[in-house]
């Protein structure tokens, strides 16, 4: 966003008397450089000569006066637009882009909200022509289309120890959903729709607590043991006759394996409720083991955690879910499966509604090329590839932990861990990670861990970039709170306001030169 002037002005350009626009413009985007470390102006305050269109005296392209349909309040009186060149333009979104740190960029630990690194060959497939399918062709002429459903359909139960998978629901939070939905369709189906708990421990993912709320359950938390696993005793007293699931991460927020998950699914299946596996750390046991054989009824795939594909952030993403045998009926219509065979012996495939099935939750089979994505990664890495995966996982984030300053309170941990920073806050220690290059942890969470510091390495991470991370880690480490509470000092943004900025977004740049 920009900044106004002191004159009030946002790059309006007016000659004054110490010299031209373009000489007041320098010196006005020098400073802002300068104030900043970065600055990239707005392209309304590059240009000089703004070009005004539309207001009342706007006419159409017959000449005659241009009346729009909307009512007059919603409707713009005037709209200014900024009159660049080619190159202008091509080099502002160019240095926008240099100044964005993602995945592509540099080493991104962001744990539980885990960036992957999305192999190139994955966005080549697709971008291949015969990838772009519409979705209302007939089922005969999208063959090869269905039978990649089917297979990722495979793969995905295989993998989780799954007997059914829908692909429809765009993200993993509306695969939490859909699981959601599903358990209560079941409970509803075998008239136990009295069943309105479900428990969520502490530490688990906040989306869980979302969705179980959203799904109209009752959310019960489930305090941790003194070893960061569940708290056997405070899973007995809270199982009854009212509780329909327990949502559970395993390994869990903190990295760690739940080793009494047998005993926690026979204690929950006793009661008449499910288990729901958030799929967020499968990473940790591609090709190791598998949650529907520690007896997890239910799960989503966070696909672009586990299989490389791109994160959703508001966009396209994907969280199929996979069900028990028990479960299958009640998924999201329609799924895929085989229909017979061709004239020339290959299989067909076709699409069906399950029986008891909750109906559609998104267009299509979900969003087509982020499935593909995740299909021709786990293609390409195989079974050998995807153990070897998870074992890189496991080793990066322990070689990590062990060279870092920082302490870990708990261990033998996963694919992710999380220290504490101690005496530092740990937003400040983050902040002043940005100054070093790398993209700091997820902060402040789990609550159980003071001043939390989580972090996820991924398998992607070679030995030289683990260690320029640890650097960043105890450099910070050794800083003083003046330090760190000034910083971020070499970023184009500094210290933000984020809970103003989430509440009441200024969606304008506008915006700034009314204040």
């Amino acid at each position: 966003m920009s900044e106004d002037r002191e004159d009030g002005s946002v790059g309006e350009g007016a000659a004054g008397p110490e010299g031209t626009a373009g000489e007041e413009q320098v010196r006005y985007d020098q400073a802002r450089y300068v104030e900043n470390g970065q600055y990239e102006p707005l392209l309304s305050e590059k240009d000089l000569t703004r070009v005004e269109i539309g207001g009342a005296d706007a006419t159409d392209e017959t000449g005659d006066d241009a009346e729009s349909p909307l009512p007059d309040d919603l409707t713009r009186g005037s709209l200014e637009l900024p009159e660049l060149s080619e190159p202008e333009l091509a080099r502002h979104y160019t240095r926008l882009s240099q100044m964005i740190y993602g995945i592509d960029s540099g080493p991104y630990p962001l744990g539980s909200c885990t960036m992957k690194y999305n192999p190139k060959f994955t966005e080549d497939v697709a971008a291949l022509p015969t990838a772009a399918v519409h979705p209302d062709r007939s089922e005969r002429s999208i063959q090869g289309t269905l039978e990649l459903l089917y297979r990722l359909q495979d793969y995905l139960g295989r993998i989780g120890g799954m007997d059914a998978v829908t692909l429809q629901p765009p993200a993993g939070a509306a695969g939490e959903f859909v699981g959601i939905r599903v358990a209560a369709a079941y409970h509803e189906h075998n008239g136990e729709g009295h069943r309105d708990e479900v428990i969520v421990p502490e530490s688990a993912h906040g989306t869980n607590f979302a969705s179980a709320a959203l799904g109209g359950y009752d959310v019960v938390a489930l305090p941790s043991d003194d070893d960061g696993r569940v708290d056997l005793e405070a899973l007995e007293a809270a199982l009854s006759e009212n509780t329909a699931a327990l949502m559970l991460t395993n390994p869990n927020t903190l990295g760690l394996f739940e080793r009494d998950i047998e005993e926690i699914a026979a204690m929950v299946h006793d009661v008449g409720g499910l288990l729901y596996y958030d799929g967020a750390n499968l990473n940790a046991l591609l090709g190791r083991a598998r949650p529907g054989d520690m007896g997890f009824d239910v799960m989503h795939y966070n696909v672009h955690k586990t299989f490389a594909t791109p994160h959703g952030g508001g966009g396209p993403g994907a969280g199929p879910v996979g069900v028990v045998e028990d479960l299958a009926p009640f998924l999201p219509a329609p799924r895929v499966r085989e229909g017979g065979t061709s004239k020339s012996g290959d299989p067909t495939y076709e699409l069906f509604d399950p029986e008891q099935t909750i109906g559609k939750v998104h267009g299509y089979q979900g969003n087509w090329l982020v499935l593909v994505k995740a299909f021709a990664y786990i293609a390409r890495l195989g079974d050998e590839g995807l153990a070897d995966a998870s074992a890189k996982a496991v080793l990066n984030a322990n070689y990590l932990a062990s060279r870092i300053e920082y302490d870990v309170p708990y261990e033998p941990f996963h694919h992710e861990f999380v220290a504490s920073a101690g005496d530092q806050d740990a937003a400040d220690v983050a902040k002043r990670m940005l100054d070093y290059g790398v993209h700091p942890p997820t902060t402040k969470w789990p609550e159980i861990v003071p001043e939390a510091l989580m972090t996820e390495p991924t398998e992607v991470e070679g030995e030289d970039t683990l260690d320029r991370l640890a650097a960043a880690f105890n450099a910070v480490a050794a800083e003083d709170d003046a330090t760190l509470e000034a910083a971020p000092d070499r970023t184009t943004a500094r210290r933000i306001d984020q809970t103003s900025a989430a509440r009441s977004p200024r969606l304008s740049w506008q915006a700034l030169e009314e204040e």
